[in-house]
């Protein structure tokens, strides 16, 4: 795809140039896509003007002395209530017509969108386009009240008589802004109550409540509201020039609703409790809404109650405490209490239960909170009540604790650059590991940096927080806390402490390096601000001026990309960066605004086109977090991945090596076809909780360009042995991607391998055949061991409980227990007949016989090699042993014969000369198969009878008392045990092969392991036992998974390899489908190694998929998250405004440096597509 691509395609440009104006005028629609009526026109503009003349009474009443100023505006809000309540009764009338309104839409092909009828100036139609109506009563009622309030305090805000002596008499200015507000006043009115427009600034995909109608009037609202405070305290010089500048802001509302410069109200309410809590409270931005409003709630109250304790040291005690308590993860400890209370009251029960580790891993962090609780509190009080009313000076104990914040945040800054592979993104880390292409050989390399890290630890979680108290206690100023703006900023510096270690570490060596340099002199630095307060404005600072300096690089890789970059290169690009230089201070401030207002810096259309995007949280999505994704079948390896890898997210952030991690830091780590996008939602004392998302697997070419590149990244910065010629430097310090370490993560290496010249090969595909009779025996055989004795110990379970237990009561923990058992068989049963779901299958009183039955039922099963044919009712059978129950079981699922009494059909048995040989029997519906006797003497002779007695020879008989040795001997030797597998084995190979001895094909070979058997004379009775045909198909996969091997490695020379070979297949591989949902479920239970065929229809090849579970260095890095959040806030404003969701659109194209589409996948559904979402994830860093 070139650079020149159409941002727009022209319907969206169109659709665009109709959509602008009705948001620059707050709804109505002057452009439309068809020819209308001129009354549709006028009645808009009627409309969009009745507020300014229904205040214009009021003003002119006022400027005629007539009423007074609030009699004005009370006259102006009613008149304006009762308009407004006439409009939205004339929409709901007009909406009540169904009839009329239904034959009004005509949808048009040509334009895509809806074409209207009008027949009349006020007919229903007319109305219902003009204005659509409100979705709730109660909005009506609300908004009418609303549009009153708002049309009269736009008349007093805008009397002219007011703004002459506000602007001390200028006429020019007064007539500029009485005109111009009203203008102002009259967007939102019609906005409120009309109809609402489509906003810039969206932040919700959809407004469910409605609530977009409130955010004009809203901003209105507050302009009055300061025009008002000056009204009532008129004393204040600085509230006048306020009031003024509003004035003139005022004015220009409109186009910063156009811009999208102001939020939304959903979104300007998160974003203003999240920055009270962060630079006023001293907190984290939170995970979620509700966590975010408990604690500003707390965090405020607590501020403001540490104002009234009259005592400077229970102050002291209170902000400590408060501080270091708020900047845990409460709601984790409160579960982990809950937790381990529950296992020690499991414990005490079952007193032989081993300990949990988890519960005492928990144990360990509450006892260390405890400990430094207490010591916190202890340092605070001695300090302050011994020390604290000493004075700053050079040879103060505050001031020797500011030596030590210095040289503290010296060693933690320099030990941090050390854990990562460059210093300071740029240099190359000489001491970091060279190679670290195997997790065993980085360990190894990197004890040295895991001692570093280990005492970087200590320094930052303990030896920092204690010394920043200490710096704190010796503070003269909590001696006399004057105000409650003054408690608030000791609070903010008590709880950064913990919140935030580095940056807190950071601030206070600022504020006691400028107080070491100027404490001689009278700057109101030292003379009119306390050290809480000082420590606010320089946190305040610091924040936003590494917001500014992720900007300005976000801002030049766009501009510079635009040129250098030659697929991103359009005929406007010259014209751009022109236009960029010469107003080079323009961007500067709209860059340095777009910081202060800590707002994404938004390239429209990922050009460099810069405008300021609204103020949202650090997270930029509205939703709650890991809610949403696009589920695939490639999300469950991520599901897998994800507990692994934030384990070892917990040893890398608590090291340093990912870098400074603040909330709103995004991560990317890649590993084969997968790419984890990693954001930290909120960060406090020894935790941080993120959201790891997974970008999907089926790559794009621009996702493959971008991914390519990720690649290149990471290969130069950790196989640096295999780049020794490259610079020691970060070539690629320009992309917003950063690398910072690896982490040792367990998951799944996929490979893929192309099957031609093994499933291709004659040999191979005969071979094929004869193992599939020696697998499908080493199946059958302990399957039917372990179908025996599940059979017995569900028995004597049976016959136990029915002593206690009443018949009815007995029928259902039977039919509970058949299901519970079925569960645990190795193989899929959904399908498997229900041969034990009877209820008289274990009769509860075993001592009485069954009725005697009316009738005989006829043997509906071939006759077994050796067996005689019986035909008998339940009285004439003894049933001396349990085997009997077992023959009685199997006849389940034959039509009862309904004679008003209890029947129970008994079948012959098999004679076997052993009599262990009962427990190998097979059901006898297997050994139903329509196969001639003729064909089976034939077949006999590919019967490997020497496995089979090497395969019998393997069981272990464990609950016989008898002599092994004997018991196998008398197996091997029962010839009618023998005929019997013969008989079932013959019979599934021809249902699995046909009844031809040709060689199958590789075609024939993939649809059978698929599951689609060839048609034969046994297919229909093998899909009836679908049992036995799920045994037939896992020994078929079994046998395509050995024929692989054997042209891989070599082949089998002897049984025991064989056996060998078989039980690794059973134990540590599962053989299948990737699109069973048994797939899935093995790789969540790390199943070691999976295997699959596949055909690939494009090359027409046959494939092999093997997954295989270890532990791999997968690479992470740092992206820069100001690119992150303005190439999203120009996502939100292209999809939900422009509605520009061309697959093929400029903006999602690939960008190797800026990451655009990993970064639009990203985003939240649905505007992004990630496969894998998490909920918060709790990672400790203790």
């Amino acid at each position: 795809m070139g650079p020149d691509v159409p941002l727009l395609n022209d319907h969206k440009q169109e659709f665009l140039l109709r959509r602008f104006p009705q948001t620059v005028l707050g709804g109505p629609r002057f452009k439309l896509g068809h020819s209308a009526p001129s009354y549709i026109y006028l009645n808009q503009i009627i409309l969009f003007l009745i507020p300014w003349v229904l205040g214009g009474v009021g003003t002119l009443l006022y400027q005629l002395s007539v009423l007074q100023d609030y009699c004005t505006a009370a006259l102006s809000g009613g008149l304006m209530l009762a308009a407004a309540i006439v409009v939205q009764a004339k929409a709901f009338y007009a909406k009540q017509r169904t009839t009329s309104v239904e034959r009004v839409q005509i949808h048009s092909i040509l334009t895509d969108e809806d074409e209207w009828e009008f027949s009349s100036c006020l007919g229903s139609e007319t109305v219902k386009f003009i204005i659509p109506g409100k979705k709730y009563v109660v909005n009506v009622i609300c908004h009418s009240f609303l549009a009153g309030v708002l049309c009269a305090l736009g008349t007093w805000y805008l009397l002219p008589n007011r703004i002459t002596s506000l602007y001390d008499g200028n006429i020019g200015a007064s007539v500029a802004v009485f005109v111009f507000g009203w203008v102002t006043v009259c967007i939102g009115e019609y906005s409120l109550i009309i109809n609402t427009p489509s906003e810039t600034a969206a932040f919700q995909a959809l407004d469910t409540y409605e609530i977009m109608p409130l955010m004009r009037p809203f901003y209105i609202s507050v302009f009055v509201a300061v025009d008002l405070a000056h009204r009532f305290i008129a004393d204040v010089p600085d509230l006048k020039l306020a009031n003024q500048i509003l004035h003139i802001v005022f004015l220009v509302l409109p186009l910063l609703w156009t811009l999208g410069v102001l939020p939304p109200l959903d979104a300007l309410f998160l974003w203003g409790m999240e920055q009270v809590l962060e630079i006023g409270l001293g907190g984290s931005p939170m995970s979620s809404n509700l966590r975010l409003l408990a604690m500003v709630l707390v965090s405020a109250g607590t501020a403001v109650t540490s104002h009234f304790i009259p005592s400077s040291v229970g102050i002291v005690l209170f902000m400590t405490g408060f501080g270091f308590a708020l900047s845990l993860n409460l709601s984790e400890i409160g579960f982990a209490l809950k937790d381990a209370v529950i296992h020690c009251l499991a414990a005490k029960k079952f007193k032989d239960r081993p300990a949990c580790c988890k519960t005492q891993l928990r144990w360990r962090e509450l006892i260390f909170h405890l400990t430094v609780f207490t010591l916190a509190l202890l340092e605070a009080s001695l300090l302050h009540s011994l020390l604290g009313s000493q004075v700053f000076s050079v040879t103060s104990l505050q001031a020797i604790m500011s030596y030590v914040l210095i040289v503290l945040l010296l060693a933690t800054w320099i030990l941090r650059e050390i854990q990562t592979v460059y210093v300071f993104g740029i240099f190359r880390n000489p001491f970091y590991p060279k190679d670290v292409t195997a997790v065993n050989v980085f360990v190894e390399k990197q004890k040295g940096l895991s001692k570093i890290s280990a005492f970087r630890r200590i320094l930052t979680n303990l030896v920092s927080p204690f010394a920043m108290i200490a710096f704190l206690s010796l503070d003269n100023s909590l001696h006399h806390l004057p105000s409650v703006y003054i408690s608030i900023g000791f609070s903010r510096s008590f709880r950064m402490i913990w919140q935030n270690t580095e940056c807190a570490l950071l601030d206070m060596v600022v504020v006691s390096t400028v107080q070491l340099l100027v404490f001689n002199t009278g700057l109101w630095w030292n003379r009119s601000i306390d050290t809480g307060t000082r420590l606010l404005l320089v946190g305040f600072i610091r924040n936003r001026l590494f917001q500014f300096v992720s900007k300005l690089q976000f801002a030049f890789t766009i501009l510079l990309t635009s040129w250098t970059e030659k697929k991103q290169r359009r005929k406007s690009s010259a014209t751009l960066i022109t236009l960029n230089v010469v107003f080079f201070p323009v961007v500067l401030s709209l860059i340095a605004f777009s910081a202060l207002l800590s707002s994404p810096l938004l390239p429209l259309f990922s050009l460099p086109i810069f405008l300021i995007g609204f103020p949202r949280p650090v997270r930029s999505w509205p939703g709650p977090v890991g809610v949403t994704a696009c589920v695939c079948h490639d999300t469950i390896y991520y599901q897998q991945m994800v507990p692994s890898l934030a384990v070892a997210l917990q040893a890398a952030l608590s090291s340093g090596s990912l870098g400074l991690c603040l909330p709103g830091s995004h991560y990317l780590c890649r590993f084969q076809d997968r790419l984890v996008w990693i954001l930290v939602l909120e960060r406090g004392f020894t935790y941080c909780l993120v959201n790891i998302k997974g970008l999907e697997l089926q790559e794009t070419s621009c996702h493959t360009a971008e991914a390519r590149r990720v690649d290149e990244i990471f290969e130069t910065a950790f196989e640096y042995e295999e780049h020794a010629q490259s610079p020691s430097f970060n070539h690629h310090f320009g992309n917003i991607l950063t690398p910072c370490t690896v982490l040792p993560v367990k998951l799944y290496s996929d490979a893929r391998s192309i099957l031609s010249g093994i499933i291709d090969s004659p040999d191979n595909r005969r071979q094929l055949k004869d193992d599939f009779i020696k697998v499908l025996l080493w199946v059958l055989v302990p399957h039917c061991y372990k179908k025996f004795k599940t059979q017995k110990m569900f028995e004597e379970a049976t016959r136990q409980e029915s002593f206690s237990l009443n018949p009815p009561e007995v029928l259902i923990k039977t039919v509970e227990r058949t299901s519970a058992w079925k569960e645990e068989d190795s193989l899929s049963m959904d399908s498997v007949e229900d041969w034990t779901d009877d209820n008289n299958l274990f009769d509860p009183q075993s001592g009485k016989s069954a009725p005697e039955t009316k009738g005989t039922v006829p043997r509906p099963f071939s006759s077994l090699p050796g067996s005689v044919e019986i035909h008998t009712v339940e009285d004439e059978l003894a049933e001396p042993t349990d085997v009997n129950k077992l023959y009685k079981a199997v006849v389940l699922g034959l039509p009862a014969v309904d004679t008003g009494k209890l029947e129970v059909l008994r079948l012959p048995r098999v004679s076997f000369s052993s009599p262990y040989s009962e427990l190998l029997a097979v059901p006898e519906q297997w050994s139903t198969a329509p196969f001639p006797d003729a064909k089976l003497n034939e077949m006999r002779q590919s019967f490997p009878e020497d496995w089979f007695h090497f395969v019998l020879r393997q069981l272990y008989f464990s609950h016989l008392k008898d002599d092994h040795f004997s018991l196998l001997g008398d197996l091997v030797k029962d010839a009618t045990l023998r005929d019997v597998y013969i008989e079932v084995v013959l019979s599934c190979y021809i249902g699995m092969f046909g009844s031809d001895n040709t060689v199958l094909s590789a075609g024939q070979i993939f649809r059978t392991y698929s599951g689609g058997i060839p048609w034969s004379v046994c297919m229909d009775w093998l899909m009836e036992n679908q049992e036995l045909f799920q045994l037939a198909l896992k020994a078929f996969r079994y046998a395509v998974k050995l024929m692989v091997d054997k042209a891989s490695l070599g082949p089998v020379e002897n049984f025991k390899e064989l056996l060998h070979c078989l039980e690794e297949y059973e134990n540590d591989w599962f053989i299948g489908l990737v699109s069973e949902k048994e797939w899935q479920q093995a790789v969540l239970r790390e199943k070691s190694y999976l295997f699959s065929l596949g055909h690939d229809a494009n090359m027409g090849v046959y494939t092999s998929r093997v997954l295989t579970l270890q532990e791999f260095p997968v690479p992470v890095g740092k992206l820069c998250g100001e690119a992150v959040r303005g190439q999203w806030a120009n996502l939100s404003w292209e999809l939900l405004y422009a509605t520009n969701d061309d697959e093929e659109r400029f903006s999602i194209q690939a960008h190797p440096i800026l990451l655009r589409n990993l970064t639009i996948q990203a985003a939240d559904p649905p505007l992004g597509y990630p496969v894998y979402s998490s909920e918060p994830l709790h990672v400790p860093l203790l």
